[in-house]
């Protein structure tokens, strides 16, 4: 895709990755995002996988938008997309970001992260999708396919990497050998999952936390309803004459164009000190990651898989995987 100079656009004020602002961003999920609203409400940064089946339909619209003068070019959005646990495997990291690549239409992703610290046997043929068959985790080779990834970098096909679902631990191991950090690290982060040890982890080292599932992922098999049903955070919003949802860098998820304006509307307001209190107050409650746990894999709990930094209470899964 043909590279131009951006035109000015009016964006959301946010922190910097690779020298780039971003706070709110754009989770694609197989939905074709309408790139001239999101644009148009200030959305800059998209956030896919290769395991989410959305790259070619982002690549599309980004494509689209910008024959259609919505976007003077592609520079004028942030993509972020993810090495799936079947190519978490050093041969297999630099393949699989040029198919990403192939799919977006694209000469670089912005932002490549490792989607999980796990690896998966590489199936037979392709198409298992986001099927986890837990016999076949096996324990990821880091410092291999990390040197991989920062051949990625170096050859600028991605203009920066990180990571996703890094607890403090693994972060620490993998800064150990590095040659280049970790640009961001991208976990669950909403009220009732604070993060706060991780959070202060990577402040000091210089790595941006970036919450997925702000809401507790409502409407996911793995959903969490407490912060959409906490009469704290109700209370909380109604005062503030905000609504729940709107409340470090965050991906959202919506389509709907009234829902992305009131994902943006955040930054005339702030909580006091009473209402940071009640936050802090609000007891523990984790997403998703027994789909990593399996007896004869590298993680044998919850807690193994999060190094043992999960407090009593965190733990809240629905499985969506196969242990044949």
């Amino acid at each position: 895709m043909r590279q131009r100079t951006p035109s000015p656009a009016p964006a959301a004020p946010g922190v910097h990755l690779a020298g780039r602002p971003l706070l709110v961003h754009l989770g694609v999920l197989g939905k074709h995002a309408k790139l001239s609203t999101c644009h148009r409400r200030g959305y800059r940064h998209f956030d896919t996988a290769a395991v989410y089946n959305a790259e070619a339909a982002l690549g599309d619209a980004v494509a689209q938008a910008v024959r259609a003068g919505a976007i003077a070019c592609r520079d004028e959005v942030y993509v972020t997309s993810k090495l799936w646990i079947t190519n978490a495997h050093p041969s297999r990291v630099l393949p699989a970001l040029k198919k990403t690549l192939q799919n977006l239409g694209m000469e670089y992703v912005d932002l490549y992260l490792i989607h999980h610290p796990v690896s998966l046997r590489p199936p037979e043929a392709e198409g298992r999708g986001a099927v986890v068959v837990k016999k076949d985790l096996v324990g990821m080779d880091m410092e291999g396919v990390w040197k991989e990834m920062e051949e990625c970098q170096r050859r600028g096909l991605a203009r920066a990497i990180g990571v996703s679902n890094f607890a403090c631990k693994k972060l620490e191991h993998l800064l150990s050998f590095g040659k280049i950090p970790p640009t961001g690290n991208q976990v669950e982060v909403h009220p009732y999952c604070r993060q706060n040890k991780l959070r202060e982890f990577c402040k000091v080292r210089g790595i941006q936390l970036c919450g997925y599932s702000p809401l507790g992922a409502t409407g996911t098999a793995w959903a969490n309803n407490n912060v959409m049903d906490s009469p704290v955070l109700k209370q909380i919003a109604q005062d503030r004459g905000k609504t729940v949802a709107q409340g470090d860098c965050v991906i959202t998820k919506s389509f709907n164009e009234s829902r992305m304006r009131e994902n943006l509307d955040i930054f005339d307001w702030e909580l006091t000190d009473d209402d940071r209190r009640k936050i802090s107050d609000l007891p523990e409650s984790r997403g998703n990651y027994n789909f990593f746990v399996h007896e004869s894999g590298p993680f044998k709990t919850v807690e193994d898989f999060w190094d043992g930094e999960m407090v009593a209470g965190q733990s809240h899964q629905t499985p969506l995987v196969s242990s044949d």
